[in-house]
């Protein structure tokens, strides 16, 4: 069917396509379970079974995965508004097939790295593609709420799952049995995705033909995509202000995911305690955007932002100051709650200022820019923590996101149009 005749079919809002927004969130909680299946594991792995103490080395597997991630979040943007969303989804759940056989069987490092640029590739195509997919169902209404459910499905399965891993860690050792978990998601997400996802992009052409044009895209007339990368990274002030928050807070959550398990094990604590440390952040982050992405579509998304990037640093200045376990979750919950704040109210506030037909563009260019924060964060972290130790790292990163979030407050304008 051509795309205006899936738009003769289509129908927007979240009640309207309830069931197949439900199957594209547990489609994204099983996308981000590949991801938790090791974030508790390889930095112990690293030092366990490959003796690696240097903690630039050490982060090596998160740099590649950062950088493939946000590569492939620009291509999936192109390739969902040319081909359509679903062919990229399902590309991107084949590039997840090797990932958990090359990290049981990886002989050295670079085994494990390999695998993360595979993974950070099936990262960018599928979480990009369900984000999309998601917004183009629900039109402009309750599009915080669609990001909120969706990101919390996200991260609430990366912290259920680096939890389950960290115990089967601790009860049957580093490897094979946490990589299990994560063969077992690919397995079904594959299978969910080929059977019963359904393709959105007449959802996306019937909104467009009820938009008023955005200001700076003239009637009659199509967006290069050279044009909306310049939109999204500098020009147009609400998606280019999404952008640098967007980095600095997958910054924060890049350190966080290869420093906090060495900088918690600095106090002797067991890796059940580490694991559960680890899982609060995520956990608070993907619960609390329940709750977050519809306050953005009450209240307005500049406030939450701002507020959430303030929140994050002042977590992280909670986590270098302390050196306990009951600091430290108190630190990780706070940071939770800061990024809850922030990633579905971002994600909604793409997709509040991109027409339809450049959606999938604007997405992936807001999507490229915040997941190079996994690479500067595993960067500098591992720089700042080999030069001045892992609670200066912290510290760099806490300067980093007060700094965001002043950005935020002088740049962005309000988005959502009933918070104006």
């Amino acid at each position: 069917m051509t795309r205006n005749e899936l738009a003769g079919t289509a129908t927007l809002g979240l009640r309207a396509n309830a069931a197949q927004f439900a199957l594209l969130v547990t489609v994204n909680a099983l996308v981000g379970g590949v991801v938790g299946q090791q974030q508790t594991v390889l930095p112990l792995l690293a030092a366990d079974d490959f003796g690696l103490t240097g903690y630039t080395v050490i982060f090596t597997y998160i740099a590649a995965f950062g950088i493939t991630k946000a590569a492939s979040n620009y291509a999936a943007g192109i390739l969902a508004d040319r081909l359509g969303r679903k062919p990229v989804l399902l590309i991107g759940w084949l590039f997840a097939v090797p990932v958990p056989v090359m990290l049981i069987l990886a002989p050295d490092w670079g085994w494990v790295v390999a695998a993360n640029v595979l993974l950070g590739i099936n990262q960018g195509l599928t979480w990009s593609t369900t984000v999309v997919m998601k917004i183009d169902l629900v039109g402009p209404d309750k599009r915080g709420l669609a990001m909120g459910l969706n990101e919390a499905a996200g991260y609430g399965a990366v912290a259920i799952t680096s939890l389950l891993a960290g115990h089967l860690a601790a009860t049957y050792g580093l490897r094979p049995a946490p990589f299990l978990l994560g063969a077992a998601y690919v397995a079904l997400g594959l299978t969910l995705s080929a059977l019963l996802v359904r393709e959105t992009q007449g959802h996306a052409t019937l909104e467009q033909h009820h938009r008023t044009p955005h200001p700076l895209l003239r009637e009659g007339t199509a967006l290069s995509s050279r044009t909306i990368f310049a939109l999204s990274t500098w020009r147009e002030p609400a998606l280019a202000s999404a952008s640098q928050a967007g980095l600095v807070n997958n910054l924060n959550f890049g350190l966080a995911w290869g420093l906090f398990p060495l900088l918690f094990a600095t106090a002797d604590l067991s890796l059940g305690q580490i694991s559960l440390l680890f899982a609060l952040y995520p956990g608070v982050w993907g619960v609390g955007q329940l709750a977050t992405g519809a306050l953005s579509d009450r209240y307005g998304r500049k406030r939450l932002i701002t507020a959430g990037m303030g929140l994050q640093s002042a977590a992280l200045a909670v986590i270098a100051l302390a050196g306990t376990f009951p600091g430290w979750a108190v630190g990780t919950i706070l940071l939770g709650a800061g990024t809850a704040m922030v990633y579905p109210t971002l994600l909604a506030a793409i997709g509040d200022v991109a027409e339809p037909a450049w959606r999938g563009r604007a997405v992936g260019i807001y999507r490229l820019w915040r997941d190079l924060g996994y690479a500067f964060g595993a960067v500098i972290g591992g720089i700042m923590a080999d030069v001045a130790g892992l609670h200066a790292a912290v510290w760099a990163a806490a300067a980093l996101s007060a700094a965001a979030a002043l950005v935020v407050a002088l740049r962005m304008y309000e988005t959502h149009a009933t918070a104006q």
